[in-house]
């Protein structure tokens, strides 16, 4: 199972973070960095099968691919925003990180305009 690697790896990320944390404050909070970094690498692989999952269902229900690419972005924006502001928190920079998910949710709101117009459209069509 891969997330077995997931979580092996950041239980040795944790624990030389821990054995660093006193005495090299600054190279542990870049072990730290790192790890979240490769396990979001990592995991970028195995998003890729689920995007291709996705995108046949799509393409089998005639479902327009211009809206599944949007959910697709809304959810990268809504992944890198917590991760970023993850990072944020961890180097105790927490108004940077209100800061960011602030912003993801303002872009995520901006990408759903034309979905929300397609469903009100739907409605009104219906009525």
């Amino acid at each position: 199972m891969e997330i077995i690697k997931v979580v092996g790896f950041a239980f040795a990320a944790v624990f030389i973070y821990l054995l660093l944390k006193d005495k090299k404050s600054d190279v542990a909070f870049y072990v730290l960095v790192v790890a979240g970094i490769l396990i979001f690498m990592y995991m970028i692989g195995q998003l890729g099968e689920v995007i291709n999952f996705i995108d046949d269902i799509a393409s089998k229900a005639n479902i327009n691919t211009v809206y599944i690419e949007i959910v697709f972005k809304i959810l990268a924006i809504a992944y890198i925003t917590s991760f970023c502001s993850e990072i944020c928190k961890d180097a105790g920079a927490s108004t940077i990180a209100s800061k960011v998910e602030f912003s993801g949710k303002i872009m995520i709101l901006a990408l759903a305009i034309p979905i929300l117009m397609a469903v009100l459209d739907s409605i009104l069509q219906i009525m």
